[in-house]
């Protein structure tokens, strides 16, 4: 969900450490089938980086929920659903 002062911030999604560019709204990533992978997800804009989240995923389909914070330099948080 997009944060409501992001002063045109864009979010990147990162699997085991590897950066994925990603868009606000839904997507899909491929992860390792044995599981155990680090899922992680941090917002940017031409200043700072901030917003930063991670959670493990198990090899399972999983549907993870990235919830920034109010303001730009609170941390964001990842939901397993």
């Amino acid at each position: 969900m997009k944060p409501p002062f992001a002063w045109g911030a864009r979010p990147t999604v990162t699997v085991d450490g590897v950066g994925q560019p990603a868009q606000w709204g839904t997507g899909t990533w491929a992860v390792p089938d044995a599981g155990g992978s680090t899922i992680g997800v941090y917002l940017f804009n031409r200043v700072w980086r901030f917003g930063a989240a991670s959670v493990v995923v198990g090899p399972t389909a999983q549907v993870v929920e990235y919830r920034a914070g109010l303001l730009p330099f609170a941390r964001g948080r990842l939901v397993v659903r």
